[in-house]
């Protein structure tokens, strides 16, 4: 266990840092290499609840954020994407940042997201998420490819040079105490899908809806399924799961002292690079195969199912409408292609442009969601009948999370194939696509296999 040299936490409520005289200090440092699950250990159990996890597909960049020097976060709706903006840039407006390699990902960085929709049913269990969470952490790791940096965030009133020989014995301490610890599993004792006839009850009117509608063209409906565990289960142990079971998806886990949200989701909602701008569509599924040949025969089913094509090109549209008054450029392919995951296929379309300058990745998110493939279309019709027909609280399923750096690079992607650890207890969520000729049998299969990445890395069997 490593001690933090920096006792001294400020917790922001969108409230408290105009007050503040506490200007942010920022050291990053290039090291050798660590393993990211050690450096996710440090501080433990001093830090449990204050940590994060990011991992995008095939290992290219790996964040992990340990010690919560501040957090943001917001009840409400009002805004509540552009004053998470407005307060990290009042942060950064004061910064001292010493970071030579302004390499994407390192430095001062928030990690964090936005509950589905904050007019929906809450629950207690996503109380200490709101509908905003932001994590600015104390001790940062960013693997890029091949290259490690360390990154040590505090705030300072005092001369700066003082704090240089802290910051260095930080460094020290961090890169020796990062060792991994084996973290058993706990075993699953109970498996139970949540309110399954009234879930198909509400697929079938949800489907009488659109059949009579000449407005409402899609509307996603989401379920619940609840494990119970032998002991509380850890974020280590899950977020290690996931990693070794899901190469090809996004990986990522926000803690709280109350619970953690966690998930490995293939979807990306949109990546900013200076002023490069990628989104992607990922809408209708089908299946796997272990049979090569009947998994391409599956796949090509897909390719030419007109429901998948169908609901797949609402949400290209959606994208491109986004983001066209933001760049200077789009590039939109015409025809989609197949994204396999271990359990699960998409019809996937890459969407990049050229951002406007002065245009934030904030504010794309905040245009951006909910995508027509996990709300549905038109947008505030479909989520009108969500909320009357769902009756359970999302939280940060199928919500925007990710990261923001000084430089105002980042990356969202779409919460799904996530949970919520919470104790002796997990709550996985799933949903799918409803238009005119929807099956609600076929509905309940499809979202079965999407619980399959959660339920897995938990050690839940599938049958």
């Amino acid at each position: 266990m490593i001690n933090s040299p920096f006792q001294t936490k400020y917790t922001n409520t969108l409230k408290h840092n105009a007050q503040s005289n506490h200007v942010l200090v920022s050291y990053t440092k290039k090291v050798n290499k660590i393993d990211p699950f050690a450096f996710y250990q440090i501080n433990s159990p001093v830090c449990e609840g204050e940590r994060f996890f990011w991992k995008s597909p095939d290992d290219d960049t790996t964040i992990v954020g340990s010690g919560l020097l501040c957090s943001f976060s917001n009840s409400g709706a009002d805004d509540r994407f552009s004053r998470i903006e407005a307060e990290w840039n009042e942060i950064l407006s004061s910064a001292v940042i010493d970071n030579p390699f302004r390499v994407p990902g390192t430095g001062p960085l928030l990690f964090g997201g936005f509950s589905f929709d904050p007019y929906s049913l809450k629950e207690e269990k996503w109380q200490p998420f709101g509908d905003a969470l932001f994590y600015l952490p104390e001790y940062m790791l960013t693997i890029i490819g091949e290259d490690y940096y360390l990154t040590v965030n505090l705030f300072e009133s005092e001369e700066l040079a003082s704090q240089s020989n802290k910051v260095k014995k930080t460094f020290d301490i961090l890169l020796k105490g990062a060792e991994s610890s084996q973290v058993s599993a706990p075993k699953l004792e109970r498996k139970e899908e949540l309110s399954v006839p009234e879930w198909l009850t509400s697929v079938a009117e949800v489907v009488d809806e659109l059949q009579s509608s000449d407005t409402v063209n899609k509307v996603v409906l989401s379920r619940e399924m609840k494990l119970t565990f032998s002991k509380p289960i850890s974020s280590e142990y899950v977020v290690k799961q996931l990693h070794l079971q899901q190469k090809d998806s996004f990986i990522f886990l926000l803690e709280t002292p109350d619970g953690s949200f966690a998930g490995a989701s293939p979807e990306r909602l949109v990546k900013k690079m200076n002023d490069q701008v990628l989104s992607t569509s990922l809408a209708g599924s089908i299946g796997r195969s272990e049979d090569p040949a009947e998994d391409t025969d599956l796949g090509n089913m897909l390719l030419n199912d007109e429901k998948n094509l169908y609901e797949h090109d609402l949400v290209v549209k959606m994208i491109k409408g986004a983001l066209e008054p933001y760049c200077n450029e789009l590039q939109v392919p015409e025809n989609p292609v197949l994204l396999k995951t271990p359990y699960i296929q998409h019809l996937y379309t890459p969407v990049s442009g050229i951002s406007k300058p002065g245009t934030s990745i904030l504010h794309l998110v905040g245009q951006m969601h909910p995508t027509p493939a996990l709300g549905g279309v038109p947008t505030d019709q479909a989520m009108k009948i969500i909320r009357d027909k769902e009756k359970m609280d999302r939280g940060f399923y199928a919500s925007p999370i990710g990261w923001t750096d000084f430089d105002g690079n980042g990356e969202f992607i779409v919460a799904i194939r996530s949970g919520l650890l919470k104790g002796k207890q997990a709550f996985l969520y799933a949903g799918c696509g409803l238009v005119a000729d929807s099956d609600p049998n076929d509905e309940l299969k499809e979202t079965g296999i999407k619980f399959l990445p959660m339920l897995q890395a938990m050690g839940g069997k599938s049958e």
